[in-house]
């Protein structure tokens, strides 16, 4: 199991804030051939109006280090890896990439990052990192 990410707990306090219930931390994904995977949280939250369980799985980002775009490259490997995971195993659970507010406003919004994104079907979930808030959920 890797570490947490920096902004592990801005993600998990913005999530609670946001009513959701933290249910994993991390989220142990068993795939056969002995592969174990983490996402970072698992979540759910009731949705009073249909009375329906909502499902998530967060992987946390903080994209502080050297390379954005390598650290971009990192994330959407994992994100794809998750979601394939995901599939076999609680295809009702729902993959978000959760990013700070900073850098999905400056590298997010680039063209080429945005086709990305798109094309590779990423849910994301944007935080406020002061403020540990969910600002934008993207799908």
């Amino acid at each position: 199991m890797s570490a947490k990410d920096l902004f592990h707990n801005v993600v998990k306090t913005a999530l609670q804030k946001d009513n959701w219930q933290i249910t994993h931390d991390p989220l142990h994904l068993k795939i056969e051939g002995n592969i174990d995977m983490y996402v970072d949280l698992g979540a759910d939250k009731i949705l009073a109006a249909e009375k329906d369980l909502q499902k998530i799985a967060v992987e946390i980002k903080s994209f502080l280090g050297t390379s954005t775009i390598s650290e971009f490259h990192t994330a959407i490997g994992q994100y794809i890896n998750y979601r394939y995971a995901l599939e076999k195993l609680e295809s009702e659970r729902v993959l978000y990439l959760a990013v700070p507010l900073n850098t999905y406003n400056i590298f997010f919004q680039r063209p080429f990052i945005q086709s990305i994104i798109y094309r590779s079907q990423i849910n994301l979930l944007v935080y406020d990192i002061k403020n540990e808030e969910i600002i934008k959920w993207l799908m």
